[in-house]
């Protein structure tokens, strides 16, 4: 069973997330609650949860900067509950690994889904650690599963994946797909969603730890060097969402191909 901490100050939300969802249909357990982002760091420093779901706005310490404290000590997942007005806001939440953001009030299909898509992450780092531990199996890790790289009936989606293979080492942003394809972010965004069963940066973001896997065969290449040329300006963040994809660090996995 994966263990969940539900982070929320709301304490009728909280509750309701709790006793509404059926945990044990999910294979999760509720291992722990917490009120505010200072008793959430506390509860993922004990509890050690595979999933966190929390809100954004919380007292003493906002979700983002619990998850900005513990994210690369402590590996799990994060679902994002927020306000429409802070929406925009979590959507910076994705730098920390986080698996999905869902606006209040949270249907209660889109938590369940949103749980899956959580373990399906922890299942998938745990394939490629395992793939890590053999120098044969580093060599072939393929981040794009087939479901993600499909030939998608929707000819827009189709021209939006071809985008960003072919931009993907710019910045690219749905404002950006929105003036090139003349079409509403919102639009995009849900296109894209059910043509390739994923969101657009969860795609972006795999599209580049591939580009930057096949660089690493190179071995005279420097780490720093290859984020850059896969998109990621930020180190800190390339490493962040290497490690949420592959389940290592960029140094480790280098190390683990030598």
């Amino acid at each position: 069973m994966y263990k969940v901490l539900i982070c929320e100050d709301e304490y009728l939300i909280r509750k309701g997330i709790i006793f509404s969802t059926d945990w044990e249909k999910n294979g999760c357990v509720v291992a722990g609650e917490a009120d505010n982002g200072e008793d959430g760091i506390e509860k993922i420093k004990e509890l050690k949860p595979d999933i966190v779901i929390t809100d954004i706005n919380m007292p003493i310490i906002s979700g983002l900067a619990m998850i900005e404290a513990t994210y690369e000590e402590f590996d799990y997942s994060v679902i994002i509950l927020t306000g429409y007005n802070d929406f925009n806001y979590a959507q910076k939440a994705i730098r920390y690994g986080v698996s999905e953001y869902l606006l209040k009030p949270v249907e209660q299909d889109e938590m369940d889904k949103a749980i899956q898509h959580a373990i399906e992450q922890l299942k998938m780092r745990k394939h490629y650690q395992h793939q890590v531990e053999s120098k044969e199996a580093i060599r072939s890790i393929q981040v794009l599963d087939v479901k993600v790289q499909l030939d998608s009936s929707d000819d827009l989606v189709n021209r939006m994946v071809e985008y960003i293979q072919e931009n993907y080492m710019n910045k690219i942003t749905m404002k950006e797909l929105s003036e090139v394809f003349s079409y509403s972010e919102t639009l995009l965004n849900k296109r894209f969603k059910d043509g390739c069963g994923t969101t657009f940066n969860d795609y972006l973001n795999k599209v580049r730890i591939q580009k930057a896997i096949d660089a690493m065969q190179d071995e005279s290449r420097y780490v720093y060097d290859i984020a850059t040329d896969c998109g990621f300006k930020d180190y800190k963040y390339f490493t962040i969402v290497f490690k949420k994809y592959i389940g290592c660090s960029p140094k480790e996995f280098m190390k683990a191909l030598k």
